[in-house]
């Protein structure tokens, strides 16, 4: 496999996975949390991610296709349910809800937002089906999975590192990073919607 090409994916999943930028995400959206439990959130996140970007890389948009979902949509959607996710962390109405339940009763949020649209967002999904399009066979998948199973991993490295950040940052710390990343994930989510109403011609360019 030509190592430009390796280069090149690894380059793209990084930047658009962001690894470095989801783990102050993690930090936020895991406060509290004893470190089993964020060990157990950042394992399923990862690997629920792993299995949703390996299946987008090996069928495309047939996946979407066969149930009538066009990449624009998945993008506005994907969008408007981050943007629900950053008015709970801007408003402290996650914080709350984590202090009246129980451990048992808490949300859990490797699924949503960690996994789908954090790690296997729209972005992501799209890379992978460009870049397998880009190296058709099996080869081909091979690597693009390989360079995705590495960019994931490394992001669930940064998230065990979580309670360093923490311990760091201090309480305060925690909530003015998490309503600053709560401004930035509500604009990401906004990003995401104009994203897929430009897709569909709404709007220019």
């Amino acid at each position: 496999m030509d190592i430009a090409f390796l280069v090149t994916a690894f380059a793209t999943l990084f930047v658009v996975i962001d690894p470095v930028g989801l783990t102050p995400m993690f930090v936020a959206l895991t406060a509290g949390q004893p470190a089993a439990e964020r060990r157990a959130v950042a394992a399923r996140a990862c690997l629920i991610s792993i299995a949703i970007l390996a299946l987008f890389a090996a069928f495309g948009e047939a996946v979407l296709g066969f149930v009538g979902i066009s990449m624009p949509a998945f993008r506005i959607a994907g969008g408007i349910l981050l943007f629900l996710t950053a008015l709970d962390m801007l408003f402290e109405r996650r914080t709350q809800r984590r202090e009246d339940q129980t451990v048992e009763d808490r949300p859990d949020p490797s699924v949503f937002p960690l996994a789908i649209p954090l790690i296997a967002g729209p972005g992501a999904i799209a890379s992978m089906i460009l870049l397998t399009g880009a190296r058709p066979g099996l080869a081909g998948l091979a690597a693009v999975c390989g360079v995705m199973l590495a960019v994931v991993a490394l992001a669930f490295v940064l998230f065990l590192a979580a309670p360093l950040i923490e311990r760091a940052l201090g309480r305060v710390g925690v909530n003015v990073v998490t309503r600053l990343l709560g401004m930035l994930l509500a604009a990401l989510s906004v990003q995401f919607v104009i994203d897929g109403v430009r897709e569909i011609g709404v709007i220019g360019a």
